[in-house]
């Protein structure tokens, strides 16, 4: 599928509406646990998004560059696997720098991503759509993270999955197997799922990585409380607030924290959330894996491993996975 196919693809807009009030729920019961934490999804409002993509580009983020060079390494491979008829299913759509290097690749029928970021999502679909004119484009506004199902335009398609950029590492173990038990029933029997996923390496790589010179994931991390200030109409006060990011050995997981300057007390809407010196906010994990324990996760959520692609520093892979 390239620019220069003038067929005119479908493009329709799906919004699955994620509950506020279920957002403001999670939040409050999070500040409120033992160990204060936050989704991850959070950060993706239309600023995170855009802060995301601005850590990519950083020089201690080699995430992006590694799976970037497994694309045009085996981008005929790849391409291959979403040919003919398919529906592909990006889970976390925000942005569309990946996306665009399978589709110069492959022609799939449709295109569906999913995200919670409403605003962002249609932008980068949009663009999309424009740039690819023969694909059809079906954004949907969803908290992929909880199940839910296609619109049935996908109804008759090969479904091939979609989740770059190592994001599994984000979930605990236990829930990635969960995660990854609902896009099985999501996509079907049978159906494929093409996911990144980041290798275990040394500490001061991994750490280097959630925690630049620049500052920007420090910014990408803070922007969360900004974020929840807006729409939930919280009065945290950013600047009390300082963002640190460890490497834990024994979890083979990079942990993301929001630390608290001073003793406070936060407004959430009405609820109220006491914070004393020091105390953290869990804000992220990313778990990295060697290859052997990641085929066992994915085992359990219902996939088998069907190819394996690399990075040449074997930092990174591209797995794809087939629905039992």
């Amino acid at each position: 599928m390239t620019s220069s196919d003038t067929t005119l693809g479908d493009y329709r807009f799906f919004d699955l509406k994620p509950a506020r009030r279920n957002m403001h729920e999670e939040i409050v019961a999070g500040l409120h646990a033992a160990e204060k934490r936050i989704a991850p999804k959070y950060f993706y409002d239309e600023r995170g998004s855009l802060l995301f993509e601005s850590i990519t580009e950083l020089p201690e983020y080699y995430l992006t560059r590694a799976e970037m060079t497994v694309f045009d390494r085996y981008g005929e491979e790849l391409g291959a696997v979403i040919d003919g008829g398919t529906c592909l299913v990006e889970y976390g759509g925000g942005s569309s720098q990946k996306i665009r290097k399978l589709l110069e690749t492959g022609q799939p029928e449709a295109y569906m991503p999913v995200d919670i970021s409403k605003n962002h999502l249609q932008n980068n679909a949009r663009a999309l759509h424009r740039d690819f004119p023969g694909l059809s484009v079906y954004p949907i506004c969803a908290d992929f993270t909880q199940p839910f199902e296609l619109p049935n335009v996908a109804d008759g398609c090969n479904r091939v999955g979609f989740f770059p950029g190592s994001s599994i590492g984000n979930f605990d173990p236990a829930d990635a197997v969960t995660f990854l038990s609902n896009i099985a029933a999501n996509l079907g029997s049978g159906a494929q799922l093409i996911i990144g996923v980041d290798q275990k390496k040394a500490p001061e790589i991994l750490q280097a990585a959630y925690d630049d010179a620049q500052g920007v994931t420090a910014e990408f991390n803070l922007n969360l409380l900004k974020h929840l200030n807006e729409v939930l109409d919280a009065n945290f006060a950013i600047d009390e607030f300082s963002h640190e990011a460890v490497y834990n050995e024994n979890l083979g997981c990079v942990q993301m924290y929001l630390r608290s300057r001073k003793a406070q007390q936060v407004s959430v809407g009405t609820d109220l959330v006491d914070f004393a010196r020091d105390e953290t906010i869990h804000t992220e994990n990313s778990y990295k894996y060697h290859l052997a324990e990641f085929q066992t996760l994915v085992q359990a959520g219902g996939f088998t491993v069907k190819s394996i692609w690399r990075d040449e520093r074997d930092w990174f892979a591209v797995v794809l996975l087939e629905v039992k």
